[in-house]
């Protein structure tokens, strides 16, 4: 089971808004992103599964997580797997 948790994003906007994410605050601690691993699109076929875009992220301090933007609503969350804080590349 995933939890989300939400974080604020900053990001680089460039041809669109919100392109990809530069950062993100959880809590008080900023995690300054280093490189985009992978990223993906969920449509939104399913009402209870709004459109999102995941990004799979490297910080610079070398510790990856998964994170979640739904278009929609406008909102950002760290994708949590189970009791794992910290995905492997």
């Amino acid at each position: 089971m995933n939890d989300l948790i939400p974080v604020r994003v900053e990001c680089y906007s460039g041809y669109k808004a919100d392109e990809y994410p530069i950062c993100f605050y959880w809590g008080n601690i900023c995690f300054d992103i280093k490189e985009i691993l992978d990223r993906w699109y969920q449509t939104d076929s399913y009402a209870e599964w709004p459109a999102a875009n995941y990004f799979k992220v490297e910080t610079l301090k070398g510790q990856y997580f998964l994170l979640k933007h739904e278009m929609k609503p406008d909102r950002w969350y760290l994708v949590i797997k189970g009791e794992s804080m910290n995905l492997q590349a």
